[in-house]
């Protein structure tokens, strides 16, 4: 698995000094992800170098940087944890409060008014309280990004950062919830035992195939959104990207051969909003049985790995295996989406080499782009439950934002999540 590695270097402020170091790093195999200055003093400057190694890589190249007459490698930096140092969320009041009157009034006595209210018609909770723009960030830990099954408290910063990009892309209050739980029906039980604390539900990290039944008893019992993020989250995404790379290659998802390789949540979820699409011939590969019957269900074919390298226009990996794709297997003109993450299935740069006519992983078709727009909308249109007109609405406005060649848009332009909201909100009440 690859980890983000952040040097910090100090260099002596003269020509060549710098390219040095790059050197040694690119001898050892490395890319570098970013390069910052933090400071300059006394003629020498101190770099934060970001480079994304395996856990297993070879570390000498600390004593090669060190062992360079105009560079001294002085440790690593702390960046990525000091993000994270004291979580990532934090709650504020959303209106001052700083005198006695505002106290009463959205305290004691006052707020006794509002309570009666909401007990004779629960319908204004969502005009007098943030129900109606909260969303619960829940997980049980059991799939949790490429890592797998750490447990909850383990998964926190992931849930933590999904409640941070809801605030600051679509100004949502989200929770994170840890459910410390394997069972889908006891699962199911615990969130509804405090759903009506929020006015929606994002389901995150759940592992296959409890996932599927969580979803299913959920979206049966409450009259609220509920989404599973790794399934409909991702397929959106996919979607989009697959819409903008078969369109620039001369071709149709109705026309084309797609395979889909590992048929976990994402897999799954990305099979059936193709196939709600009107996508043709959809094959599937996974060792598990039971998730090739569940292929079957939703109408796609079973196939294998190498079959499915050999014959479909359009390749789309989900399995966690990193560099399960072979470069010998890509085929000149392909598409292929190799999303799991942290590590792909075949690195993009690698496929295009290959002859690939489009290639992305996971960094770049990521969820993020459509779950906060997702949600947003579905919360200003008051519906009871996410629909395929919703996700599909979502996927075709995020592939008409793409600029230039991209397959996608950029996840932090708040436009595109604005642009996304309305055309979700748009189909949700059309």
């Amino acid at each position: 698995m690859k980890i983000p590695e952040i040097l910090m270097i100090e260099t002596v402020h003269q020509p060549g000094s710098l390219a040095k170091v790059l050197q040694v790093i690119a001898e050892a195999g490395l890319a570098i992800e970013h390069l910052h200055s933090l400071k300059r003093e006394q003629g020498r400057t101190l770099w934060e170098i970001t480079l994304e190694m395996d856990e297993a890589a070879d570390r000498s190249l600390y004593e090669k940087i060190d062992r360079l007459p105009t560079a001294r490698f002085v440790g690593k930096s702390d960046r990525v944890f000091n993000r994270h140092r004291g979580g990532k969320l934090r709650m504020s009041a959303s209106l001052p409060i700083n005198t006695q009157q505002v106290l009463r009034d959205i305290y004691t006595p006052g707020v006794a008014r509002v309570c009666l209210a909401i007990q004779d018609d629960p319908a204004k909770a969502y005009e007098y309280t943030s129900l109606g723009h909260t969303v619960a960030v829940i997980t049980n830990g059991t799939a949790i990004l490429g890592l797998g099954d750490i447990g909850p408290l383990a998964g926190l910063p992931v849930m933590e950062g999904k409640a941070a990009l809801f605030a600051s892309l679509v100004g949502l209050n989200a929770y994170p919830i840890l459910l410390d739980e394997k069972d889908p029906v006891r699962a199911v039980e615990h969130i509804c035992a405090i759903e009506q604390s929020f006015g929606a539900i994002q389901l995150e990290d759940f592992g296959a195939p409890g996932c599927f039944e969580v979803e299913r008893l959920l979206r049966e019992r409450l009259q609220k959104p509920v989404l599973h993020d790794d399934q409909h989250g991702t397929a959106v995404v996919a979607l989009a990207a697959l819409h903008n790379a078969t369109q620039r290659v001369g071709r149709t998802l109705e026309g084309s051969t797609i395979g889909q390789i590992g048929l976990g949540a994402a897999g799954l979820g990305i099979v059936r909003l193709l196939r709600a699409r009107g996508a043709g011939r959809i094959l599937g590969a996974d060792r598990d049985p039971a998730a090739l019957e569940r292929l079957a269900a939703l109408g796609g074919e079973r196939s294998t790995l190498t079959d499915i390298m050999a014959t479909c226009d359009v390749v789309i990996a989900t399995t966690g295996a990193k560099g399960l794709i072979r470069p010998e297997w890509v085929r000149s003109g392909q598409v292929i989406l190799a999303l799991s993450n942290p590590d792909p299935e075949i690195e993009p740069i690698v496929a295009l080499e290959r002859g690939a006519a489009f290639a992305a992983d996971g960094k770049g078709i990521n969820n993020v782009l459509g779950f906060p727009g997702l949600f947003k909308g579905a919360l200003e249109a008051r519906v009871p439950a996410f629909t395929d007109a919703m996700l599909m609405a979502a996927a075709h406005r995020i592939a008409a934002l793409a600029p230039g060649d991209a397959l996608v848009p950029d996840p932090l332009d708040p436009a595109v999540h604005q642009a996304v909201t309305e055309a979700v909100r748009a189909a949700a009440t059309g």
